[in-house]
């Protein structure tokens, strides 16, 4: 379901795929290419949630933000099952991993791949290009060529799918 707060409504690119069982709620803006996954809950009844082009943001993940800072997630991320992301910035080319955490004021920098599980307190930055993990996240390695290859095969499979799923729900809907 989309929904208006107040005076915001959402926008949302025409080519984005959300699935059924989506809410997305206020000043949030969807890119290009984006898929928005089910059950996930998107809330920009605070202050603005911006999402670039080819973000995938997984199943019943949760985004919302605080008064203090946005929410940014800009271009090419890729967000795991159940993630809940609190008014940080992740920066383009990043994964966030399943079950992860990321709070008010934390940056994940370009690149940087965010171990399953994780939490990234509020305030820390992550720097680009490596892996963090844990509880609290902490650097653990830099990035190895195969994990930035996996790491595009990952962000090309869910574009990929998410116009395809988005092609057969409209002719599903047309029959």
């Amino acid at each position: 379901m989309i929904y208006r707060y107040q005076d915001k409504f959402p926008t949302i690119s025409d080519s984005a795929f959300i699935a059924d069982g989506v809410t997305i709620t206020g000043d949030v803006t969807i890119g290009d290419e984006s898929s928005i996954w089910f059950q996930t809950v998107i809330r920009g009844d605070v202050s603005p949630t911006r999402i670039g082009n080819r973000v995938n943001i997984q199943d019943q993940s949760m985004l919302h933000q605080s008064p203090k800072y946005p929410l940014i997630i800009e271009d090419d991320v890729t967000v795991g099952h159940q993630v809940m992301l609190h008014s940080c910035t992740i920066r383009k080319n990043a994964l966030i991993g399943m079950g992860s955490i990321v709070l008010d004021g934390a940056e994940i920098g370009e690149g940087t791949f965010i171990g399953a599980g994780s939490l990234v307190p509020p305030g820390r930055k992550i720097p680009a290009n490596c892996m963090a993990f844990g509880r609290p996240a902490k650097v653990i390695r830099d990035l190895t060529k195969e994990d930035t290859v996996d790491m595009a095969r990952i962000r090309r499979e869910y574009v990929e799918k998410g116009q395809h799923y988005k092609q057969v729900i409209q002719k599903d809907k047309n029959k």
